[in-house]
């Protein structure tokens, strides 16, 4: 029978000391081998880009480079002749951007190869580039939040906070979203809050990868005890980078100005009675499922405490609608932009 040490024991901490020391490894050798690997693509896909430029070659002459490579090096996978060509458009979407050639490292090639696959514009390329490594998502929910339109709806639609939130907190904006994507809740039409709040708990692991990874969960249903009175806040969260707590309210409603005057409350009950001494005021999240702009933006114009508004959408979006609007807001911009002056000579 194995024997294991029971917690707290030497031995436990020694273990573990050791387990991490392999994990740790594990990653450098994952990383380095990962960087060398895009590096190849990257020096390939530029000899491949150079001599289409300077000698002709078309896709005859890079199939036989393929079938080349394939007779050469036996078994070796990922220089198919759909690769090769990927690994130009690799190195023709990045060349101009050499600032970006340590960020393009630390990307797995399956992730580049959907953002160069979904992808048009280069703000995007580099919006999503920047947004997988920062918030280390796995390939599969790169695809995901490409697919969730994420860079058009950060443009058009950037999050609804209360002026005091963006005093108090000059980093929230970056760190919320207006709307939510949630479709992995699978959530019917009539759904109760209930619904909407249990669902999150089963879903927590995916439900943080959407709000992103410095969202750490500190409990549900949270006992808040004022005079003789006891109330429970939806969700509770804590916040790395902003270093605050963040309540979350749930409504399955269309917002209405009174739900802010509630979470406006449970944040005067958490900085009295929760927060440490070290951390910010705490800030209040409250997600509905739908919601007025223009009363969204009264409402919070007034409010004494740092507060946002944002929706749920428990199916993805029309992203095709979405690039067609992004389309008329850069043309409506780029209008609005004259042209800068001759400047006469002196």
């Amino acid at each position: 029978m194995t024997r294991h040490p029971p917690p707290g024991h030497p031995e436990t901490a020694a273990f573990a000391e050791i387990a991490s020391l392999i994990a740790a490894a594990r990653q450098r050798t994952f990383s380095a081998v990962n960087a060398a690997l895009i590096d190849l693509y990257w020096q390939v896909g530029r000899a491949i880009s150079t001599r289409i430029t300077a000698e002709g070659w078309g896709k005859g002459t890079v199939k036989a480079l393929a079938t080349c490579i394939d007779r050469q090096h036996p078994g070796q996978r990922g220089f198919s002749l759909q690769n090769l060509w990927r690994m130009r458009q690799f190195f023709e979407a990045w060349r101009d951007e050499p600032e970006l050639s340590t960020l393009l490292r630390e990307l797995p090639w399956s992730a580049h190869l959907h953002i160069l696959a979904k992808t048009k514009r280069p703000a995007e390329r580099e919006f999503y580039l920047r947004m997988s490594i920062q918030q280390r998502w796995p390939v599969r929910e790169v695809a995901r939040q490409i697919d969730s339109a994420l860079f058009e709806r950060a443009v058009l639609h950037p999050p609804k906070l209360s002026t005091v939130l963006r005093e108090l907190h000059p980093g929230a904006e970056a760190a919320f979203r207006d709307a939510y994507v949630v479709e992995f809740l699978e959530l019917p039409n009539d759904h109760r809050e209930a619904d909407l709040h249990q669902s999150l708990l089963r879903n927590l692991r995916r439900f943080l990868g959407e709000t992103g990874r410095d969202f750490c969960f500190i409990g549900s249903e949270v006992p808040l005890q004022v005079g003789g009175r006891d109330f429970a806040l939806d969700l509770l969260f804590f916040h790395r980078e902003l270093n605050c707590l963040i309540a979350i309210e749930l409504k399955i409603g269309e917002f209405q100005p009174e739900h802010l005057g509630k979470l406006e409350f449970y944040l005067e009950a958490l900085d009295r009675d929760l927060r440490k001494p070290h951390e910010g005021p705490s800030i209040g999240l409250l997600l509905c499922a739908s919601k007025d702009s223009e009363v969204v933006e009264y409402a919070l114009s007034r409010s004494l405490s740092p507060a946002l508004v944002a929706e749920y959408w428990t199916r993805l979006p029309d992203r095709k609608l979405l690039q067609a609007k992004l389309h008329g807001f850069y043309t409506l911009t780029d209008a609005a932009t004259p042209d800068e002056p001759n400047k006469k000579d002196d």
